[in-house]
């Protein structure tokens, strides 16, 4: 008995407890249900495998996305991840493994969903549905906004290509950055107010806050007009991400992606992940296992690249013009695979020219 006694001590003393953090504005991975509780599909993930997994038990706590990485002198990891003394967070959930500064600064556990979250260039309309920028623009001579602390990250456009063209971008451009509590709605307000002609952000973006659930803190009517005020030039670029959503970010050689690691991948061929999948709507973009049947869902248009969009800018997803009155069309196809096919590959261009020009604003948001 004294045996028994001693191993059940050892078991429990082997849990190791793991604090993630989220922020709630971030649906359907991160965000908040109207009692205020956190909710997504990464901490139905963390649940899942503290539920599964008898060596660790994931915390999942409200966080700023602001102390998990910053913009701040072009990227960076944010002060409480930065800190080895701060045990209060040991990484930050549901970040895209981007490229350049990202993959310098942190660890990314392994994706817990492909590489799903494709870049865009979205711009004003004018009252004749044109858009500000088109999309054969490389870009030179424009002030372009950048999302502070989200994928993806300034540095990411030398990772990508213009979609018409098939080219890099100049990197002849100014880059403005949008801080707070909220950075994407403060993206969208200097957009409106004309404090940059375009927003590097996520393609789907519009779609995610344009749906106002209860207990969403964003500003829901920044992003009405989708179609007739503002529209995509640019869709489908992946180049910028070198995996796809992960579990954790966290501080260079914490550790932290090791300790996940083992249960991650054991969860991730159970039920209960594709369940989580199912129920997030995100089966499509999940790691298929033995329970996956014909309900993968069916990526939207902000997952096309602008040479395959059709129509006109209507739906908000502008298709590649004819002409244009800032760049020539150029012959040539896009070097990165769309994501309808089975792979991605990863561009590694020239670093962002980041010259004494770049003006960096703060705003009062996350």
């Amino acid at each position: 008995y004294a045996l028994v006694a001693c191993l059940k001590v050892a078991t429990v003393t082997a849990v190791k407890t793991i604090t993630l953090g989220q922020d709630i504005d971030y649906p359907p991975y991160a965000f908040q249900t109207a009692d205020g509780e956190l909710a997504g599909f990464g901490k139905d993930f963390a649940d899942g495998m503290s539920a599964m997994c008898e060596d660790i038990d994931i915390k999942v706590v409200k966080e700023s996305w602001a102390n998990c990485w910053s913009s701040e002198g072009g990227g960076r990891l944010g002060a409480k991840l930065a800190n080895a003394s701060d045990t209060s967070l040991d990484g930050c959930m549901t970040y895209t493994h981007g490229q350049g500064v990202r993959d310098t600064f942190a660890d990314f556990t392994d994706a817990i969903l492909k590489n799903n979250k494709a870049a865009g260039l979205l711009t004003l309309l004018d009252s004749d549905g044109k858009p500000k920028v088109t999309g054969l623009s490389d870009l030179s001579g424009k002030t372009l906004i950048d999302v502070g602390g989200w994928a993806p990250t300034s540095d990411g456009l030398s990772f990508v290509t213009n979609k018409c063209t098939g080219e890099k971008y100049s990197p002849d451009y100014e880059v403005v950055v949008a801080n707070g509590d909220i950075a994407n709605d403060v993206a969208m307000q200097m957009l409106r107010d004309g404090e940059g002609d375009a927003i590097f952000i996520y393609a789907d973006q519009v779609e995610e806050y344009s749906a106002c659930p209860a207990g969403s803190t964003r500003n829901c009517t920044l992003w009405e007009g989708f179609g007739t005020e503002i529209a995509y030039v640019q869709t489908g670029q992946l180049g910028h991400a070198v995996n796809g959503t992960t579990l954790s970010l966290s501080r260079k050689g914490s550790g932290i992606r090791e300790l996940l690691r083992p249960c991650m991948q054991s969860f991730m061929l159970t039920k209960e992940y594709y369940d989580i999948c199912v129920k997030h709507d995100l089966a499509g973009v999940c790691y298929a296992n033995e329970f996956f049947g014909d309900d993968a869902t069916v990526g939207g248009k902000y997952d096309l690249p602008t040479n395959k969009q059709t129509g006109d800018c209507s739906d908000g997803y502008c298709p590649c013009p004819v002409t244009s009155d800032d760049s020539p069309p150029v012959a040539g196809a896009p070097l990165e695979t769309d994501p309808t096919s089975g792979s991605t590959t990863v561009l590694v261009g020239t670093s962002l020219l980041m010259t004494s020009s770049i003006m960096w604003l703060s705003a009062s948001l996350m």
